[in-house]
């Protein structure tokens, strides 16, 4: 069968540990190499499955390096709503650590929300973290991938 998904790249700078490993089991049940790009400042250990891109640890310079080489049908895990919405555009398929699938429809009210949280932060007010990641988190990731990669590979 010939393959449709194009390449799997992670923002590997703000991606727990365990999705990366699931990703990496993933790879091996579907067929592809993992492209997992850091900054030279978040690299800890190259010698882990998969292809490791290392960038510049200026500021974006991962979202970038994502977006300048992702094309269409490619799959990204980030949590990056800008780079989310970049993405989208070009008809990548954008899934987070915590297993929610972007859709370009949503992405105006989440960029709109990720302005006003930020304006509220340099107003002075400051909210709570994200929550810690569970283990529901990585299962709703898994499912969510896995029913994307089967998606589109057709199995």
């Amino acid at each position: 069968m010939e393959k449709l998904i194009g390449n799997v790249f992670v923002d590997a700078d703000a991606c727990p540990v365990v999705i990366k490993e699931e990703i990496f089991k993933f790879s091996k049940m579907f067929d592809f190499e993992p492209i997992f790009v850091t900054s030279y400042a978040h690299a800890s250990n190259t010698d882990q499955p998969g292809r490791w891109i290392l960038v510049d640890a200026s500021p974006e310079e991962v979202d970038l390096y994502i977006h300048n080489h992702s094309k269409r049908n490619d799959l990204v895990v980030t949590q990056d709503h800008a780079l989310a919405s970049l993405l989208l555009s070009k008809g990548v398929y954008v899934i987070t650590p915590r297993g929610k699938q972007f859709q370009e429809n949503e992405m105006e009210q989440v960029l709109h929300e990720r302005y006003m949280s930020a304006k509220a932060r340099r107003s002075g007010k400051h909210s709570r973290g994200p929550a810690k990641f569970k283990k529901e988190d990585t299962e709703r990731f898994c499912t969510v991938f896995c029913e994307i990669l089967s998606n589109v590979e057709g199995k």
